[in-house]
């Protein structure tokens, strides 16, 4: 009985090992894969941005005991000697009469030669929030007092602005108050005034938020969002982001969910999101695997990472950067337990077509079901 007991066990051991090991062929050009941290003062965490700063990577995120909860606050992690700093709360929604509402989606920016910036909205809902922003001298040890933006200006609704090689920067925003509108905004002097532009012709009634810049050179722009229409959208500009066509859908599937992006400096365009249809009757899918695509014109994606595959959802609101040392840096929500970081070279990523939107097939890898990875088994 007991060899048959420990026969059991080592093939189960074996099929899971084999599963993991066919895991592998997706993790091509990882470097590191780690929490931010191990515990906080608070359940819930969701919405990661990430920085390369003069003093190292930093990171940041919201927590509290839930999304739209009043206590929920700005925190933010540094990367010292390769390991994270326990996240400290940089900022809060209370107010001068001492009310307090929740605070959203934090954006680090890190201004060249400059401060590091971070956008954050205050509000107790996305349609009714306003945008601040602070500022760090010394890589986000110390910040200083919050600062509301213009009155029409948001700041970078979720994702990274861009500096432009006409010196502009460019923040990408969007409103979802009448609908879900997407706009940029325009900063002349690296983030010190603001205006906008008019909201991005809808097309054909597609509801788009939360957009990522992408930058194909001399004032060429694309511009890629979350939507409610089971598909990525993208819409481009010609003029530096002045003025952009309208949206219309891509070839790869939306889930409803964040996504982010970032040109490389060889050119190279990578993505971050859920490569996830959602059922016909619902554009809400859920949030898991979480899947990187690289491509060379914006058009044609390449299949390259899934960073996260259990069923066990969700892996979301993700943030991709490039550093000085030309490594890539994914930051994402743990099942909105805990935030993660991954490193990767770009240099190793093994490249497999996505054709008609579909993600590409490899041999031996099959995503896991509930019925092979069950919550209790973790």
């Amino acid at each position: 009985m007991k060899n048959i007991i420990l026969t059991l066990i080592t093939c189960c051991l074996g099929v899971v090992f084999a599963q993991q090991n066919n895991f592998q062929k997706w993790r091509k050009g990882v470097i590191k894969d780690q929490f931010v941290y191990d515990s906080a003062p608070f359940p819930s965490c969701h919405s990661a941005t990430i920085e390369d700063t003069p003093s190292g990577l930093v990171y940041a995120f919201f927590g509290g005991t839930h999304e739209r909860n009043p206590d929920v606050e700005i925190y933010v992690s540094r990367n010292v000697d390769g390991k994270w700093t326990a996240p400290t709360s940089v900022a809060d929604g209370i107010q001068k009469d001492g009310t307090r509402l929740p605070t959203w989606n934090p954006v680090l920016y890190q201004v060249p030669g400059g401060d590091l910036l971070l956008f954050y909205k205050v509000g107790p809902k996305p349609s009714e929030w306003w945008g601040v922003v602070k500022k760090s001298s010394d890589g986000g040890k110390s910040w200083s007092e919050p600062t509301l933006l213009p009155d029409g200006i948001l700041g970078p609704i979720k994702n990274k602005p861009v500096l432009l090689s006409n010196g502009n920067l460019l923040s990408p925003s969007s409103t979802e108050g009448n609908g879900w509108n997407i706009h940029l905004e325009i900063s002349a002097d690296k983030g010190k005034t603001w205006r906008k532009t008019p909201s991005i012709n809808r097309g054909d009634n597609i509801n788009a938020i939360q957009p990522s810049v992408l930058d194909h050179g001399k004032g060429k722009l694309q511009l890629l969002a979350r939507t409610r229409n089971w598909a990525i959208a993208e819409s481009w500009s010609y003029d530096y982001g002045e003025t952009w066509t309208p949206l219309q859908k891509t070839t790869l599937p939306n889930n409803n969910s964040g996504i982010d992006a970032v040109t490389l400096k060889d050119g190279i365009h990578v993505l971050i999101y859920n490569h996830v249809l959602p059922p016909p009757e619902h554009p809400k899918g859920k949030r898991t695997p979480l899947n990187v695509s690289v491509s060379k014109d914006g058009i044609n994606w390449e299949a390259v990472l899934i960073l996260e595959d259990s069923p066990i959802s969700q892996y979301s609101y993700p943030a991709v950067i490039q550093s000085n040392d030309g490594l890539v840096h994914f930051a994402y929500t743990w099942r909105r337990e805990k935030m993660k970081h991954v490193i990767a070279n770009p240099k190793n990523f093994k490249k497999r077509t996505i054709k008609n939107g579909v993600w590409p097939a490899v041999k031996g890898y099959t995503l896991p079901t509930e019925k092979e990875y069950k919550p209790e088994e973790e």
